[in-house]
């Protein structure tokens, strides 16, 4: 391994000193011809004179002025300047020196509207108000590249190695192609099954509804959302992408897509699967294929899941299968239409091994366990979503979307917990079988309509929510308490249960401009009503009728749980150029009733009334600048299971009683970000503090037996509860030469919290604190090579208020490196390395791993075919320990995980769209 890390220093070393070209800087101020006014956001950026690439651009300040740097073989370039209603201005530049001053550059209006519309623009990146457009020509990526690679060279956009994206730190939540969802909300399906080369623009704007952009709201300023806009010429045929692959280990999977562009009308059709912890429509690269490897504090599966659809989802090892089809229209002139039908299965198995010490105010105690799993799941649903427009002004949208899910579950597990003296208390075995089913449809209805120009409208908004879940439940149990075995229980017992869940809420809301679209005022009224039914049969069996036919009242409950609440509310906003701010108040009517109709004398009602705040204020310095801030305040009800008095017995080691005089929890946030990206320097700085204050927090509160060391828990209200996070990321690319390219990033994640908490009826203050400072590098030699290292610290320290409770102090090391080298042609071998230390886990699980994953990809016929060869687990150390800690106890694990396996694969691309857009050689680079 260390061969290996030597070679890629001294190739690294080598390609710094490759080649020279000429540094060059060039600046100059942008104004309008006819007023004289400094354009601020305007793209200045040039252009090779032999093939048109793109060397370098920037974005003029809010002075007017630009400072274009680089470096070229070339001795004169092509200059454009590019801003929305000004004409295009062209310049050749020639680099007879290293500075070169252009001074006051003009630009023109664009009186001709057509022109406006026909002619596209060339320019690498355009700002307009909210939204930042990038042109993907501008933007070179490898061959074969799909839309996540693209999104890692744009500017401000990072992408995990999860396909999570983030924009200046902000979370993407969603992803659409020319408007319109693309399977659901997972941004995987999109960014890693559709190719680059049929992409013209990458759009990224605040989130908003449907209904928010109809009446021209402001958006999610915290979340982004990125549409895809086709190719016009790209925009009518077939492509899609098939592939399959087996390994050792009897080890295999395999993946298939086929999408049907017919301009408004889309079509997409996928299936897949595999037996390697991975999402079936993989299509075999390793980063995608694998996952995250397991290791010190990782979850190992490798799986993961999103709408309620599980992929390899929990530890073990899965086999999963899934199969899906898309489909989005338009329908004459005034209505859109999409659709998507999703099919999921896995079954996983686990076996976990657990060490936990517990602490008590005055002593401690020890509890270990072993368990297995299998768990088969199957999973369909399907989602529709109409948009009506009625005319310019009258919008009406429709999202229905249903879910069945069918699970069947084995379960083992065997607990024993010693004393502080190491000697045995109690033990238990328990195993399980159970099959369950559940339902679910959802319907999302609103209509908006708008009043004159001044941003007036009237919204209401229907939702309805119902779910029924059905279960059944074989169990047999042994629990032993060595010190009073008359305690000792003993069950065989069947349980039929059913859970219904009705929620249906609506909402009205009216805006009242106050001073044009600037000043306004929102009335709103909100009706909400959840209802729970909960209806659990358990019988014993009966050994005479040898039938489960004794029906156990302590475990069995039939509750209808309500809550309904109604919130009128009042808010003002005010928008103006650059800054924006809101203020809104609401009042909240609260009825709880919890009716116990296998004991009434246990039904419980409580009305509550409650005052909930909102407030944000958002301030723009500049198309590269912002500061976001704000504060809530909200009233969240205790969960029935808190509220009702029923003494829950179904954990022998564990009974739990409700407590009825709980009241809601006001949980006060108040939180500030900061962005900036500056496109002239290529580097950006994202910073965001936020912090969370509880009052009358509802947490649980357990005492111990000394002798049985059985445990009985209820809850209380506390206060003085918070929790602090702060997190800071300053990013910076760098051109070495015309080619190369150096990207570094640093950043620190900081969280303090103070809890509170019980422990045999001592109430104690608990601090749990944490600092991880991470950073990376990312260099980029396209068709050679690029590496990305990445290293992480993280330090944890809790601290305790009862004496017997130790101070506790956490260090776990965290490196990952990711080598992509593109020698010989046609050729791609791609390695990620990754290693995880954490000295504090107990003796017996393994503290370090490394855990390196390898493929090696061949393509031949024009690219058309991919041959794959990977191997996972390279040097077989993979295994999964973590270590938990709370204010109670800390936890030790270990559980199966996938092991070492080779894997040779193939992979066939066709497309028969328009312009298939490749990329010559001569004018492949990167540029960041």
């Amino acid at each position: 391994l260390m061969r290996y890390f030597l070679f890629v220093l001294a190739l690294i070393c080598t390609t710094l000193s490759f080649s020279q070209s000429k540094e060059f800087t060039i600046n100059g101020t942008i104004k309008t011809e006819d007023t004289k006014e400094v354009l601020e956001s305007a793209t200045v950026y040039l252009e090779r004179v032999t093939d048109s690439s793109l060397v370098t651009y920037t974005i003029s300040d809010k002075n007017g002025k630009f400072s274009l740097q680089g470096d070229s073989y070339d001795d004169e370039l092509n200059l454009y300047v590019s801003f929305i209603g000004y004409k295009n201005y062209y310049q050749r530049v020639e680099l007879s020196k290293e500075i070169i001053d252009l001074g006051v550059i003009s630009l023109q209006i664009n009186d001709n509207v057509l022109d406006e519309i026909v002619i596209k623009s060339r320019a690498p990146i355009t700002i307009k108000k909210d939204t930042v457009e990038f042109n993907v020509k501008s933007f070179k990526t490898k061959k074969d590249a799909n839309v996540e690679d693209l999104l890692k060279q744009l500017p401000g956009v990072e992408v995990d190695e999860a396909g999570k994206i983030t924009v200046n730190g902000k979370d993407v939540s969603n992803i659409l192609v020319n408007g319109k969802p693309f399977f659901g909300d997972d941004p995987t399906i999109t960014t890693r099954n559709l190719t680059k080369e049929i992409i013209e623009k990458v759009q990224i704007t605040d989130t908003k509804t449907k209904s928010e952009a109809f009446t021209g709201e402001e958006g999610d300023s915290e979340n982004k959302t990125i549409n895809l806009t086709i190719k016009e010429e790209n925009n009518k045929g077939v492509f899609g992408r098939v592939a399959a692959g087996g390994g050792t280990d009897e080890r295999y999977e395999f993946a298939g897509m086929v999408n049907l562009f017919d301009n408004d009308r889309r079509i997409s059709v996928l299936a897949g699967g595999n037996n390697t912890n991975s999402p079936g429509f993989s299509f075999g690269e390793i980063e995608k294929m694998f996952g995250r490897a397991g290791s010190i504090s990782v979850n190992g599966s490798g799986g993961f899941s999103f709408n309620g659809r599980s992929f390899g989802f929990g530890e073990g090892i899965t086999t999963s299968r899934n199969a899906g089809a898309n489909y989005a229209d338009k329908v004459g002139k005034k209505v859109d239409i999409s659709a998507d039908y999703f099919y999921s299965g896995s079954n996983s198995e686990n076996e976990t091994v657990t060490e936990r010490e517990n602490f008590l105010p005055d002593s401690r105690f020890f509890t270990d366990s072993n368990s297995e799993a299998n768990t088969e799941s199957n999973s369909h649903s399907t989602n529709l979503e109409f948009d009506i427009e009625v005319d310019s002004t009258f919008l009406i949208n429709i999202r229905p979307s249903f879910r069945f899910t069918k699970t069947n579950a084995i379960s083992s597990s065997d607990e024993e917990t010693r004393d502080e003296a190491n000697s045995l208390t109690n033990e238990s075995s328990v195993s399980t079988f159970n099959d369950a089913e559940a339902k679910r449809f959802g319907n999302d209805f609103s209509l908006t309509k708008r009043f004159g120009d001044k941003g007036s409208f009237l919204r209401f908004y229907l939702n309805a929510d119902v779910n029924k879940n059905e279960e059944d439940d074989f169990l047999q149990s042994e629990t032993n308490f060595i010190n009073n075995p008359e305690d000792n229980l003993s069950r065989d017992q069947f349980t039929d249960s059913e859970s219904d869940f009705a929620n249906l809420s609506t909402s009205a809301t009216y805006r009242l401009p106050l001073k044009g679209k600037d000043f306004s005022m929102d009335f709103q009224y909100e009706y909400r009503n959840e209802k729970r039914e909960n209806l659990r049969s358990t019988f014993d069996f009966n050994d005479s009728t040898n039938a489960y036919d004794l029906f156990n009242t302590d475990l069995s409950t039939d509750f209808e749980y309500t809550n309904q609440t109604s919130v009128p509310s009042l808010g003002l906003r005010y928008r103006k150029d650059k800054l924006s701010t809101s203020l809104t108040w609401r009042y909240v009517f609260r009825d709880l009733e919890n009716q116990d109709f296998l004991r009434p004398g246990q039904s419980i009602q409580r009305n509550f009334e409650a005052t909930e705040i909102r407030a944000n204020f958002s301030y723009r310095f500049s198309d590269k600048e912002s500061i976001y801030t704000g504060y809530t305040k909200n009233n969240e009800a205790p969960d029935l299971n808190q509220l009702q008095t029923f003494q829950n017995v179904s954990n022998p080691l564990n009974t739990i009683v409700g407590n009825p005089n709980l009241r809601p929890t006001n949980n006060h946030r108040v939180y500030a970000s900061y962005n900036a990206y500056d496109f002239q320097k290529r580097s950006g700085f994202y910073g965001y503090l936020s912090l969370n204050m509880r009052e009358d927090q509802v947490v649980s509160k357990t005492n111990v037996d000394p002798e049985t060391l059985r445990r009985t828990t209820t809850y209380a209200n506390v206060d003085g509860a918070y929790n602090l996070w702060f997190n800071a990321s300053y990013s910076k690319g760098i051109k070495l030469d015309s080619l190369k390219t150096l990207k570094y990033d640093v950043s620190v994640n900081t969280s303090l919290g103070r809890n509170i908490n019980f422990n045999n009826d001592v109430q104690y203050e608990s601090r749990t604190n944490s600092i991880t400072p991470r950073l990376g590098l990312r260099f980029t030699w396209p068709k050679v090579m690029e590496i990305r290292p990445r290293y992480g610290i993280t330090f944890s320290k809790n601290t305790f208020e009862i004496e017997m409770f130790d101070d506790r102090e956490f260090l776990r090391h965290d490196l990952d490196l990711n080598l992509t080298t593109y020698v010989p042609k046609n050729f791609e071998w791609i390695n990620q390395i990754d290693f995880s230390y954490n000295p504090n886990v107990a003796p017996g699980f393994q503290k370090s791993v490394w855990f390196w994953n390898s493929s090696l990809a061949y393509s031949f016929m024009q690219d058309k075919l991919i041959a794959t060869l990977k191997v996972y687990d390279l040097l077989n150390q993979n295994n999964n320990s973590r270590r938990i800690a709370n204010n109670n106890f800390i936890q030790d694990s270990q559980s199966t995980v996938l092991q070492q396996f080779f894997m040779l694969s193939l992979s066939w691309k066709f497309n028969s769209l328009g312009s298939k857009g490749e990329t010559d050689d001569s004018s492949f680079f990167i540029l960041d």
